[in-house]
């Protein structure tokens, strides 16, 4: 298997194990990020959109709210545990101008210049190509639309994260990443010149603060199964699984944590629309 499989395959297995989890109410984040994303487009009535690694619908759902019936949205990820999960949120709000399919970003069936916005929330640094990757998804801008990228920025989940690595480090050596794959575009300036390099040299990027409650030590374990770090996790022994979540329980416990460091950056980029008048 090369790389974009290996990356692929990973992501598919740890986002379909997090589906159990992956809406609790301690997992807000993914709704307020992805329905932010979308109020940033300024989306209209008949528009059309494609949501690229959708997860459980956090950006498709309310893409389609703002097209409304006229409108259409295509979201598509590689989890059918997590499509599954927006299927039944877009039935339950009778938003039929919604689909969801099985798909991978790096081989899109869709022509060229096929949407009004195309928009990827928390997922474009899941493929070793990022500049590859959003060159696809820019390929499917009409002239005039909007791609949105959303990413995870500096001190992603801090302090917990940090704390969590050390628990896998101590229980299971071999499962220790010394790096998180956002962490290639967590600030503006490598976000910007991944951006470039695909061939978009003006995007609007900005960041936003933000912190993400902890309410509890289990609510901490529940994000971290309810998220990618469930890939891990389930490599675990029983014991060592059990450890690990004893020692992160712990480390909230004594540190009396309330909150974590939940900051992201945006970026947008207008495709120019060259077409003369007489091109309508």
């Amino acid at each position: 298997m090369n790389d974009l499989e290996t990356a692929k395959a990973n992501a598919a297995a740890a986002y379909n194990a997090a589906a159990d989890l992956f809406d609790h109410p301690a997992n807000t984040f993914w709704d307020r990020f992805g329905r932010e994303t979308i109020e940033r487009l300024g989306l209209q009535p008949g528009q059309s959109v494609l949501d690229v690694c959708c997860g459980s619908g956090a950006s498709a759902i309310p893409a389609a709210e703002a097209v409304g019936r006229e409108g259409r949205v295509i979201g598509i990820d590689l989890a059918e545990n997590l499509l599954e999960l927006a299927r039944g949120k877009a039935q339950s709000r009778e938003l039929s101008q919604v689909e969801f399919k099985l798909g991978d970003m790096m081989s899109l069936e869709f022509p060229e210049d096929a949407f009004d916005a195309v928009v990827c929330v928390f997922g474009i640094f899941f493929v070793p190509d990022m500049s590859g990757a959003v060159r696809e998804l820019w390929r499917r801008v009409k002239p005039g639309g909007k791609l949105a990228l959303t990413t995870w920025g500096p001190n992603f989940f801090e302090p917990a994260n940090g704390a969590f690595w050390e628990s896998i480090r101590r229980e299971a050596p071999s499962l220790h990443k010394s790096f998180n794959p956002w962490g290639r575009i967590s600030h503006p300036e490598s976000l910007a010149a991944m951006l470039a390099e695909a061939g978009l040299q003006d995007a609007d990027i900005s960041e936003q603060a933000g912190n993400h409650p902890i309410k509890s030590p289990e609510d901490w374990w529940t994000t971290l199964l309810g998220s990618g770090y469930r890939g891990t996790i389930d490599r675990l022994d029983a014991v060592g699984h059990a450890r690990v979540r004893e020692a992160n329980l712990r480390y909230i416990r004594e540190s009396r944590l309330t909150g974590i460091e939940a900051n992201v950056i945006y970026a947008t980029a207008t495709k120019p629309d060259v077409r003369g008048a007489g091109d309508e």
